[in-house]
């Protein structure tokens, strides 16, 4: 018996898998968390600074699940929260933020779609109301979010 394990442990082992080239944005910009139903309806972008906030926004979330997704646990002492709640969308799209544009008053975060490869060759496509988590360092400046090429 073992020596039929072996040969199949080191193919497995030796197999080089190949990673899904995922989309780069900004280096500072962190995703924390996201999953395919958020229960938002609608495009939303809000930036949050405050625990409080956080677990108002995971509650409206978490409204129609038993049990409910963790609250992320972010120090907002150094970071703050991009929340995006992309709405009704088609298929597997992945967003990349980044920052455009920064000045001494605001800050300019570019939002864009790319789709995902493992969509391509699908006759019938999910809709799905996804949202995304991302953590990044805290500013007091304001913040924009632009939608690029939707």
């Amino acid at each position: 018996m073992r020596y039929v394990l072996v040969p199949i442990l080191v193919c497995i082992m030796s197999c080089k898998v190949q990673k899904e080239a995922q989309p780069q944005g900004d280096p500072d910009i962190v995703l924390v968390a996201q999953d395919g139903f958020s229960g938002i309806l609608d495009y939303e972008a809000g930036v949050i600074r405050d625990v409080k906030s956080l677990n108002k926004f995971y509650s409206r979330i978490n409204r129609t699940r038993k049990p409910g997704l963790p609250v992320p646990t972010i120090d907002f002492s150094k970071e703050m929260v991009v929340v995006l709640c992309l709405g009704s969308q088609k298929g597997e799209k992945v967003p990349v933020l980044s920052r455009s544009n920064e000045s001494e008053t605001g800050v300019s975060l570019a939002l864009e779609l790319s789709n995902n490869a493992s969509d391509k060759g699908l006759e019938s496509e999910v809709v799905s109301y996804p949202f995304y988590v991302y953590k990044m360092p805290l500013s007091s400046k304001k913040m924009d979010i632009q939608k690029k090429g939707w």
